[in-house]
């Protein structure tokens, strides 16, 4: 039996449950790890809510993690017992002291790199990289708008989309993450509890507009993330932190030719290849320097209750991670 966050019912953050799981041996492909370190999301949230449908109720959330392999399922090459591994994807149970994962979906963790920094980066920093490099690919020249700028997700977009050579713009409610917001590569910050972000934007363009808008807020920031868009300009609507946009006519995006995409990270890493690219230049920028991990959070897993509170209050910057 190892401990876990469990989610019978779907609610608020009470309904995390911290509870004695039974975990069972490897199969063929898998592996079992001894997590070190879990990062907390937003989308764990979409989950326990019930925004996003779990497969099966009750569930264990979470899927962030940075762990110890403590066994391989049978014929299993390529991972043995002591190696440090980190998965990012779309199988949940992170937020568990063990957990069993399928052996394609991890990915080595070098030795210099701590565990924590890796649990922190991972998704977040897989999910800025797709964004930036795919999705819609960032050049020199350019001028971006990242809502929630001083999130985990949007530091690192911030500071990806700055060292591409872009012009960036940032989004945040409170003077405090302003200033973490230009430490992170922003040139203008918005503070958009106090200004008109559209207003804001069209004056530091000069009513030209953006090349692409990242948007993880949703509702509060969909249509205005639309009226930012230079002609031909990118909408990327990656999450909803504020709730599910309301509907938007095809008809609304012919004025300016507008392109509209919803992604997700799974999308963009659903090959080994494509897995291994991904997380290794998200390593290697951190180990150069390019990237810099804001691991401003973090709590004993079984206070996991708490930290969902944190976040969904906006009472965070940066990563959150959860040790067990």
């Amino acid at each position: 039996m190892v401990k876990a966050i469990r989610v019978h019912q779907l609610g608020g953050p009470q309904v995390l449950q911290w509870e004695d799981v039974e975990l069972v041996e490897p199969r063929e492909g898998e592996i079992r790890i001894k997590n070190k370190a879990i990062g907390a999301n937003f989308i764990d949230i979409y989950f326990r809510k019930g925004v996003y449908k779990a497969a099966t109720m009750p569930f264990t959330p979470g899927m962030e993690v940075v762990g110890e392999v403590t066994a391989v399922g049978p014929g299993l090459t390529g991972r043995k017992v002591g190696d440090m591994v980190a998965y990012a994807g779309d199988r949940m149970g992170s937020y568990a002291e063990e957990q069993i994962l399928p052996a394609d979906k991890v990915v080595p963790v070098p030795p210099l790199v701590d565990p924590i920094i890796a649990a922190s980066i991972m998704l977040k920093g897989m999910t800025a990289r797709y964004l930036v490099r795919r999705c819609f690919k960032v050049k020199p020249g350019h001028t971006v708008l990242v809502h929630a700028a001083a999130g985990g997700t949007g530091s690192l977009l911030c500071q990806w989309a700055n060292a591409l050579g872009a012009t960036v713009i940032g989004t945040v409610s409170t003077k405090e993450k302003a200033a973490q917001a230009k430490e992170d590569g922003c040139h203008h910050v918005i503070i958009y509890t106090e200004e008109d972000f559209v207003s804001c934007v069209n004056e530091m363009t000069s009513g030209k507009g953006v090349e692409v808008v990242y948007d993880s807020v949703g509702k509060n920031t969909f249509e205005g993330s639309l009226e930012c868009l230079k002609p031909r300009g990118y909408m990327v609507s990656f999450g909803q932190s504020s709730g599910t946009p309301d509907p938007v006519p095809l008809s609304a995006l012919a004025p300016k030719s507008l392109f509209l995409t919803r992604p997700s990270m799974m999308q963009y890493t659903s090959t080994r290849d494509e897995l291994l690219e991904t997380a290794g230049e998200v390593i290697a920028n951190v180990a150069s320097g390019i990237l810099r991990v804001r691991v401003n959070h973090k709590y004993p897993l079984s206070e996991a209750s708490q930290a969902h509170a944190d976040l969904e209050n906006r009472r965070t910057t940066g990563s959150i991670v959860l040790i067990p």
